[in-house]
């Protein structure tokens, strides 16, 4: 492994990992530095909609499940650039939070779209030095990914999407059942 791990960057999980939080999850990195790291997981979709959680947001915006930190708290992601500000660029397209407040009005008047945007409730977090180990026991894949794949595709199959995508032996890897004993 030699990439290094960075903000805009996504943690896609090998197929035998055995961890239930993670299972066959795409995982974006907002944050990473020496103290630790911050992620969102963006393919495990919650029964509830942004709208069961925010009183004064009143669409059925799909609402995600960030990671197993903090369920209590409310995070996004989206792709709308200066039209959300303090927002933090991850790059390819990809924003990480901003001004919830005019979040809030942009959904409301229609300007915000689903597509736009994505809620998640908790999220991923490592400690120190805990993301680099993970990684160099081949835990994860560290790859790219750009707005247009994040925003404009399936949960569901986001995690065999993404592999395929990437080509090679990830194409290989994207069919590895889930569990092979009943293959």
């Amino acid at each position: 492994m030699n990439e290094i791990p960075s903000a805009g960057k996504i943690l896609i999980a090998e197929p035998f990992l055995g961890d239930p939080n993670f299972e066959r999850s795409v995982v974006i990195i907002c944050e990473h530095s020496d103290q630790g790291s911050f992620g969102l997981v963006l393919n495990n979709v919650s029964k509830n909609s942004i709208a069961d959680v925010v009183n004064d947001i009143f669409v059925d915006f799909p609402l995600y499940i960030g990671g197993p930190v903090e369920q209590n708290t409310l995070h996004f992601i989206h792709r709308l650039g200066s039209l959300v500000e303090d927002s933090v660029d991850l790059g390819n397209g990809i924003f990480w939070s901003g001004d919830f407040e005019s979040v809030k009005s942009l959904i409301n008047i229609g300007t915000i779209k689903s597509e736009d945007i994505r809620f998640f409730l908790g999220y991923s977090g490592w400690g120190a030095g805990q993301m680099n180990s993970e990684l160099s026991q081949n835990t994860w894949i560290l790859s790219d990914i750009d707005a247009e794949v994040v925003f404009e595709n399936n949960a569901k199959e986001f995690w065999r999407l993404v592999l395929k995508r990437m080509g090679g032996d990830y194409k290989i890897l994207a069919n590895y059942p889930v569990d092979p004993r009943l293959n």
